[in-house]
């Protein structure tokens, strides 16, 4: 299949952003990390429609990776793409992504976390119940969309040499 227009969702820590890097490393397709359009360097951000109408710029494009999850958009970025990537990781996992981070300057974030934000581990420790559920029905109703999980970072980077690296 022909993948030009790329999602990467999952829990957060799962490592979206640096898979989305990866990928476009391999791949040359635009990147964009909806955590910078949505945050602002003084931690506050911008606005619901400014983010929609950013979000739906972005999508208009020929090619593209977007990663974050942003639930409420699920369904419109599943909807535009042709290949969903799904990190569909364990709470451990996940949990280590989001301790790992703090205090490191991160690309798809403009500012660098100091502390472990009480809301992002609530957001871990309910991602299976709350977030996945959803993800797996619109998967269903988007049965034309490539979807291609993963359920954990070695499978994940052994399909990305697979895939994108010719020996």
């Amino acid at each position: 299949m022909d993948r030009k227009k790329i999602i990467i969702i999952g829990c957060p820590g799962s490592g979206k952003s640096t898979f989305a890097r990866r990928l476009h490393d391999v791949t040359g397709l635009p990147i964009y990390h909806l955590d910078n359009l949505f945050w602002k360097a003084d931690r506050t951000h911008i606005s619901r429609d400014e983010f929609d109408t950013r979000l739906n710029e972005y999508m208009q494009g020929d090619c593209w990776i977007i990663d974050g999850n942003y639930s409420r958009t699920y369904e419109i970025r599943i909807a535009a793409c042709d290949t969903v990537i799904f990190l569909d990781y364990g709470e451990e996992v996940c949990m280590q992504g989001i301790t790992n981070r703090v205090g490191k300057v991160r690309e798809d974030m403009p500012w660098i976390e100091d502390e472990l934000d009480p809301e992002l581990v609530e957001m871990v420790q309910q991602y299976e119940t709350q977030n996945k559920p959803v993800l797996q029905d619109l998967f269903r109703k988007y049965p034309e969309k490539e979807v291609i999980t993963f359920y954990n970072r070695d499978e994940a980077m052994k399909w990305l040499v697979s895939e994108y690296i010719v020996v």
